[in-house]
């Protein structure tokens, strides 16, 4: 059974109302929380690319590395949870994990389920909230996983 149906949070895909790249992030993370990321990414055998100032590096294998760099450099993980279906991970901080999904490949039941299934996958190996905003407009979610449910839900009436 899908955790979320299309058609109640149809809305909040729509790319003319929320753009083209909501926001998604998991607040209040540590270092050991980006590793378990990143194990989980190798783990589930996503693909991956990982770019420094948009140049293709190997993974590092301690996260510490990949976020040593972040003051001097652009970092981010680039993975694809499935085909057609890219987050792009921005290394900001240690405290927060920061990713943009493109809603252009996110249109329907079936992708909303692949997009929820990823975040529940997420959710589930980081113990932690993960929540979507539409872009730019602050830290409202309007929909993620919840722990204490563990699944996706609707968190706003909107």
């Amino acid at each position: 059974m899908s955790d979320l149906l299309w058609e109640d949070v149809q809305v909040w895909f729509d790319l003319d109302l929320n753009g083209t790249l909501p926001d998604v992030h998991v607040p209040e993370t540590t270092v050991e929380d980006w590793q378990a990321l990143v194990d989980l990414v190798r783990s589930e055998g996503w693909q991956l690319a990982y770019l420094v100032d948009g140049d293709a590096c190997p993974l590092p294998a301690a996260v510490e590395d990949m976020l040593s760099l972040r003051e001097d450099a652009g970092v981010q993980l680039n993975v694809w949870p499935a085909p057609g279906v890219l987050a792009i991970f921005r290394l900001y901080e240690a405290e927060r994990i920061d990713f943009d999904i493109d809603l252009r490949e996110l249109q329907g039941q079936q992708q909303l389920d692949v997009f929820c299934r990823f975040l529940t996958t997420m959710g589930r190996r980081l113990r932690k909230s993960v929540l979507m905003t539409p872009e730019g407009l602050g830290n409202e979610p309007v929909l993620g996983y919840d722990v204490e449910a563990d699944r996706v839900v609707l968190v706003t009436d909107g």
